[in-house]
C-alpha cells in the first residue's frame, strides 16, 4: 500500500499526536508499505536528522502564542500536482486545519480514497481558553470534515461513543501502543534523581505533558501536595513546556520544571520517578499514562481514555471517577495505603504495557485502511 500522511504536527515537535504519527509512519514502513509525508515546515526542523522517506513541505503561518510552530496553509495546487504525478493508494489526513482541508478537497476531486484520524478534543478545551461559545460550531465543522471520508480513526471506544453522539459516521478504533524498549526501569538514573535533590529512596512524582490549562495541572499539584503530607521528602518534576509554565514556576518555586524532553532523555525522566499523577480531563487517549506504566511508575488518572482501558484499579495502578476532583485526591490516600504492594503493582503495570505492541496495532490499522480503499476502488 502506498499511503500519504497529511499532518500539521510531526517530530521534531514534541506532543502526543506527533509521536503517535511518527510511530505510525515508522511501523508502516517496517511492514513493507510506502509512506510519504505532507506537513508545514517548522522553525525547529533543522534540529534533527532528515527522515529516509519522502517529506513534502508546504507553507505555514505562525500559531498565535507559539511563534516556533506553524499551521499548514491552503496548498491545493501543490497537492494536486503532486498526487496527479504520483498517485497514492490512500491519503490519511490527521489534522482538520487549512492544510487538511486542502488535502481532503483535492483527494476527493482526484478520486483518491481518504481516511482521517481524530486526535484532540478541542471541543472540550473551551472552558480553559474562553471559547466554549464556539464548541458547537467547532464540532459541526469537524463532523462535516470527517464524514466526507471513508472512516475516522480514534484511539478508544469512549471516543467512538462521544463522536457518534455528535453525528460522526464510520468511526473506527486505531488504538495506541507503547515502546517498552524505550520506556522502562532500565532507564533509571541516580544522577538525574540527585540533580532533583532526591536522595536514596526519596519519592519523586513526575508529570509529563504540555504545561497548559487543558491539562489541569493544578489538580496534579494538589495531589502531589496531598502525597507530600505523608511523604515529606517527595519532589515534583514537571516534564514539558507550554503557556502556563512561567506562571506555575513563579507560583511554585519548589517544583522542578525540566522542560521539553524526548527520546531516551524523556524515558530517563519517567524511569527516574516513582509516581505519575495525571489530572487531565481532555485526553483522547493519553500516551503518557501507558509510557509511565511501562516505566514501572505507580500511576493515578481519571477513569477514561487510557486509564479506563488499561488500568485495573489497585492492581496495576489507580483511577478515580471522571472529573471527580475529591475522589482523585482521595485516591492519593488509597494509593499510599497500598505501599507494601508497590513492587507487585509496578510489575503488573509493566506487564500491561508489554502487551501493547505498536507493531500489531498498526498492522490492524493498515489492513483496515487497505480494505476500505479497495472497497472504494471497486464501488
Amino acid at each position: 500500500m502506498k499511503l500519504v500522511l497529511v499532518t500539521e504536527t510531526y517530530p521534531p515537535e514534541v506532543n502526543g499526536v506527533a509521536m503517535t504519527l511518527e510511530r505510525l509512519v515508522n511501523n508502516l514502513i517496517l511492514q513493507g508499505h510506502q509512506v510519504e509525508l505532507v506537513r508545514p515546515k517548522q522553525k525547529i526542523d533543522d534540529t534533527g536528522p532528515a527522515p529516509d522517506y519522502p517529506v513534502h513541505m508546504v507553507p505555514g503561518v505562525p500559531i498565535p502564542g507559539y511563534a516556533d510552530l506553524q499551521f499548514g496553509w491552503f496548498s491545493g495546487g501543490k497537492l494536486k500536482k503532486l498526487w496527479t504525478e504520483n498517485r497514492p493508494d490512500v491519503i490519511h489526513v490527521a489534522t482538520e486545519g487549512m492544510l487538511g482541508l486542502s488535502a481532503l478537497n483535492i483527494a476527493r476531486k482526484l478520486g483518491i480514497p481518504v481516511v482521517t484520524s481524530f486526535h484532540t478534543n478541542f471541543h472540550t478545551y473551551g472552558d480553559h481558553y474562553n471559547y466554549s461559545f464556539v464548541a458547537n460550531w467547532l464540532m459541526a465543522y469537524f463532523r462535516w470534515f470527517h464524514n466526507r471520508t471513508l472512516a475516522t480513526f480514534v484511539p478508544s471506544q469512549a471516543t467512538v461513543d462521544d463522536l457518534e453522539k455528535y453525528g460522526f459516521k464510520n468511526v473506527k478504533i486505531f488504538s495506541r501502543g507503547v515502546d517498552t524498549e524505550l520506556f522502562g526501569k532500565h532507564r533509571r538514573s541516580d544522577e538525574l534523581r540527585q540533580s532533583w535533590g532526591a536522595q536514596n529512596g526519596d519519592p519523586v512524582v513526575v508529570y509529563v505533558g504540555r504545561v497548559a490549562a487543558e491539562k489541569n495541572i493544578p489538580l496534579t499539584i494538589a495531589a502531589y501536595e496531598r502525597l507530600k503530607k505523608r511523604l515529606p521528602k517527595a519532589k515534583l518534576v514537571v516534564v514539558g513546556d507550554g503557556p502556563e509554565r512561567a506562571g506555575l514556576e513563579k507560583k511554585h518555586p519548589e517544583i522542578i520544571f525540566a522542560g521539553m524532553r524526548r527520546g531516551e532523555e524523556l524515558a530517563q525522566h519517567y524511569a527516574s520517578g516513582d509516581f505519575f499523577l495525571f489530572g487531565s480531563t481532555t485526553e483522547t487517549f493519553g500516551n503518557v499514562l501507558t509510557e509511565a506504566m511501562a516505566s514501572e511508575m505507580i500511576v493515578l488518572g481519571y477513569d477514561y481514555a487510557a486509564a479506563h482501558h488499561h488500568v485495573v484499579d489497585g492492581e496495576n495502578g489507580f483511577k478515580a471517577p471522571f472529573k471527580d476532583e475529591q475522589a482523585f485526591l482521595g485516591s492519593v490516600d488509597r494509593l499510599l495505603d497500598q505501599e507494601a504492594r508497590f513492587p507487585e503493582i509496578r510489575q503488573n503495570a509493566r506487564a500491561k504495557a508489554q502487551s501493547l505492541s505498536w507493531g500489531s496495532i498498526i498492522k490492524g490499522y493498515a489492513d483496515e485502511v487497505a480494505a476500505l480503499a479497495q472497497l472504494k476502488e471497486n464501488a
